[in-house]
């Protein structure tokens, strides 16, 4: 799923396939709405009361309406995580989307400023002109960069690792309405935790990034056996200084033949003349086929045919528009009866190819509705405080769907405690912005430096006023009646 525009013609191809069998009509989900004093996120699955909501433009609004607010607090941006990391019952959200503005751009030293609650889309539109890129972000654009901030996003990049190693400096107002400049020579513990701290620690309204040059960058890809791509790897793209982005996709049910695609720096001339993405585009054909190849019997054995045709067909795009892509080419038809969801592990490298094989295993046995896995690589991160990767990982990130009722949430709980154990049990870890099936002994296992950052909100938000269900899962001490509202918030809009 993670070279969406070069697979338009596959789906279509699909799509084409399952036409006879497709219902004439489908339901559109209200994006991430607020209706009514609630809060949900993409997933449509956490539907939570909230009390109140601001809107900031600026950093001296949302201060005000911190000082005029004296309880629980909790903060959105594009609500792309799907556990509930957005929301907490009775709190006052902070939708950060209106703070989208660039504060400053400096092209000759290919650095940039601006508002958290920003798309890199916007960004995007913003640097093409000036033939720049952003360094590190997520495979698709639509993510605002406070989130990516909160979550220490990753993406495709080789060699790079998560987005701390791209940013300079963050704004952060904290519980008391002070704005404080964080950065490694500036009040650097509190700026390592800020990244992959979820909003516990206070808003981030402000972000200073580093820059790359846009380049030309050719697709190629091959097949490679699985017991072989950790080798693979390291000798045709972690060596290949050339090579941009990079990820592999195993494809259901087998899980056992990766198709590595690169992207290349190349002088060669673009095939695609756009420089990025159109915003808007009708992804119609996309959302049928993801229907198509998960409700369908025996149109999911055509994926494979269709993707080794799709891929063999050259393409030489500017690295922007591959960076432009738009999570709305996977958004499914409805999400009324059926949501998808994400989940990511990352293990060592040593443990590749027996976490590839047990994670194949798992779905098998519980016959999960997979439409892809891709792999990413990330080298150790050395400076976040709640980091993904403390050593050198490959990364699994997992794209599926199920019903979107109780009984089916209590069923991928089962698959994904045993996923979580797998990757534990590999030297690995699980990543936090998906749902919150983890036990808090998995949590404790897979994030040890938890304690810190315990401590360290203890002294920047004493009161905890900055909360989500997230945090309130893992590392307060429930009350047998936050433990009930945690539980009503993330099944109340089940069906």
């Amino acid at each position: 799923m993670s070279t969406a525009n070069f697979e338009r013609g596959r789906r279509r191809t699909l799509a084409a396939v399952a036409a006879s069998a497709l219902p004439t009509s489908g339901c559109s989900w209200p994006r991430a709405s607020e209706q009514d004093g609630f809060v949900n996120d993409v997933s449509q699955l956490n539907r939570v009361a909230i009390s109140r909501q601001s809107r900031p433009r600026s950093t001296d609004e949302l201060r005000a309406a911190l000082r005029a607010w004296s309880g629980s607090i909790c903060i959105g941006g594009g609500r792309f995580s799907m556990g509930g990391q957005i929301a907490v019952p009775d709190s006052l959200h902070i939708d950060m989307r209106a703070m989208n503005q660039v504060v400053w751009f400096d092209p000759s030293r290919k650095v940039l400023r601006v508002q958290a609650g920003i798309t890199w889309r916007d960004i995007q539109d913003v640097i093409d002109p000036h033939d720049l890129s952003v360094k590190i972000m997520q495979s698709y654009s639509n993510f605002t960069v406070g989130g990516s901030v909160s979550v220490n996003c990753h993406g495709r990049y080789v060699g790079r690792g998560p987005l701390i190693n791209s940013v300079r400096s963050v704004q952060l107002v904290n519980a008391d309405g002070e704005v404080l400049e964080l950065s490694r020579s500036q009040d650097a513990e509190l700026f390592r935790a800020v990244f992959g701290g979820y909003g516990g620690l206070g808003v981030v309204t402000e972000v200073e990034l580093d820059l790359e040059p846009n380049t030309r960058i050719e697709r190629v890809w091959q097949q490679v056996a699985l017991e072989q791509y950790p080798a693979f790897f390291r000798d045709a793209v972690l060596a290949d200084p050339r090579v941009v982005l990079h990820n592999a996709d195993l494809v259901p049910p087998r899980f056992d033949l990766p198709y590595a695609i690169s992207w290349r720096n190349t002088e060669k001339p673009v095939t695609e003349p756009q420089r990025l993405i159109p915003r808007g585009l009708d992804y119609t054909a996309e959302k049928n086929v993801i229907w198509a190849i998960t409700e369908l019997p025996g149109v999911g054995a055509l994926r494979g045919l269709v993707e080794s045709r799709s891929l063999g067909k050259q393409a030489v795009v500017w690295r922007n528009h591959e960076a432009s892509l738009d999570a709305a080419s996977l958004e499914p038809r409805t999400r009324q009866i059926s949501t998808y969801l994400l989940q990511e592990y990352f293990v060592p490298v040593r443990s590749f190819l027996p976490f590839a094989i047990e994670m194949a295993r798992i779905l098998r046995k519980h016959r999960v509705n997979m439409l892809n896995v891709s792999i990413r690589h990330s080298p150790a991160d050395t400076e976040a405080l709640l980091k993904w990767a403390p050593t050198e990982v490959f990364a699994f990130v997992l794209y599926y769907k199920q019903r979107s009722t109780e009984l089916a949430s209590g069923t991928a709980t089962v698959w994904t405690r045993e996923l979580i154990d797998a990757a534990l049990g590999f030297g690995g870890r699980y990543y936090l912005p998906y749902r919150l099936d983890a036990t808090r002994a998995q949590f404790n296992q897979a994030y040890p430096e938890a304690a810190e950052f315990v401590a360290l909100k203890r002294r920047v938000d004493g009161r905890n006023r900055f909360r989500n269900l997230l945090w309130d899962s893992y590392l307060e001490p429930l009350s047998p009646r936050r433990a009930a509202l945690i539980r009503r918030a993330s099944i109340s809009s089940l069906v």
